[in-house]
């Protein structure tokens, strides 16, 4: 099974910090009644796409705060001097 991720490193940490803060805030009863619900429900969600690193809204609009994988390329090797043409030595 493939795994998607649409959340880059940043993001996670600021979703998961964000999903901490927000079921605090429900806890402490500063909106009592909806309002803790409300914090509640976006506390869990933030905390949860943080942790699995994939948010379904960021992929219906588009969204990849994810890095992509470098690709690889051969290591670049320098020409030993036998190889190397010296053209400014050359006269036309």
């Amino acid at each position: 099974m493939k795994k998607y991720r649409n959340l880059g490193h940043h993001e996670r940490v600021i979703r998961v910090g964000l999903g901490f803060l927000f079921l605090a805030l429900s806890g402490f009863s500063l909106l009592p009644g909806w309002g803790d619900l409300l914090f509640m429900i976006v506390g869990i969600i933030a905390l949860l796409t943080g942790i699995i690193g994939y948010c379904p809204a960021w992929q219906i609009m588009g969204i990849n705060t994810c890095a992509t994988k470098k690709s690889e390329h051969p290591p670049h090797t320098q020409p030993s001097g036998h190889e190397h043409a010296d053209t400014t030595s050359q006269r036309s």
